[in-house]
Order: structure tokens, then C-alpha cells, then sequence
């Protein structure tokens, strides 16, 4: 079950994001963006989504929100322990049904140049490729994938 984050799982929440992107760190040559995130504003503003296993471990987390037309997804990771168990899809899917009943018409993210297996999956999930910049010091994919 997918879960709106409560400030209680703030401490699981930052090391999800710590140990998902920590191989990143020498590719990029920093830390990522999503490792530095400010998390207790994103949970109090209620854009923070958690899976957990049936023992209450947090699995992975999810950060989106409306934007314009479009959900925005800022941020996803799942913890290493649970790679392959269709995580990451779990909440992409949920992602995709609240915007759905927001009425949002797509979902945008963007995600490192650096980040090859993100840059290879987002095609495959229906995701087109629409920019690429450098912001904040970051070489970004742009990518947004139209709903029904």
C-alpha cells in the first residue's frame, strides 16, 4: 500500500534517498539533487508518497505534484533490498492515478544525464523525451508522458 509520508518517516525517508543515490555521487561528481532535498517541507506540504513491506519497512518513496496541466514527479527511489520486487512501477502507477483524478493531463519529471538506466526505463514507461538543460549545475533529461 502506498501511503501519504508522515514527519515520522522523515529519518527513512533520508536514507532511502541516500542509499538509492549514492552510486551517482562519482558519476556526477556531487551528491544529486534528490539526496539534498528538503524532505520535512515536502512531507509537511504533503507531496511525500511511501510504500512499505507487510513489516512496516519503508521500501521506497515517491515526490509529486500538481504543476500547470501536468503532475509533476520530483523524486523517486527505492531502498536497495527491494530492488526488482516492481517497486519503482508501484509508484509510478500511483503517481499516474492521482493525476488522473486531479485531471492532469501528463506527468513531467526530469531526471541526470548521468543517470543511464533512468534514461534507458522512462521511454519504456511511455515517457518522451522533451529537453535538456543544465540547471542548478545539473545536465537534466526533461521527459513528460500524456495521459489518457
Amino acid at each position: 500500500m502506498i501511503v501519504q509520508a508522515q514527519i515520522v518517516d522523515l529519518a527513512a525517508i533520508k536514507l532511502c534517498a541516500e542509499l538509492a543515490y549514492a552510486p551517482y555521487v562519482g558519476v556526477i561528481g556531487r551528491k544529486p539533487a534528490p539526496m539534498v532535498a528538503d524532505f520535512a517541507k515536502l512531507i509537511l506540504e504533503k507531496k511525500v508518497y511511501i510504500k512499505k513491506d507487510g513489516e512496516q519497512n519503508l521500501t521506497g518513496f515517491i515526490v509529486f505534484f500538481p504543476q500547470g496541466d501536468a503532475m509533476h514527479l520530483e523524486n523517486i527511489a527505492v531502498m536497495p533490498f527491494a530492488h526488482g520486487r516492481g517497486i519503482g512501477r508501484q509508484m509510478m502507477n500511483y503517481c499516474e492515478e492521482r493525476a488522473i483524478a486531479l485531471g492532469c493531463h501528463a506527468i513531467e519529471l526530469y531526471t541526470n544525464e548521468k543517470m543511464s538506466a533512468n534514461l534507458a526505463i522512462y521511454p519504456k514507461l511511455g515517457y518522451l523525451e522533451t529537453d535538456r538543460r543544465i540547471e542548478d549545475g545539473f545536465h537534466r533529461v526533461y521527459f513528460r508522458k500524456q495521459l489518457v
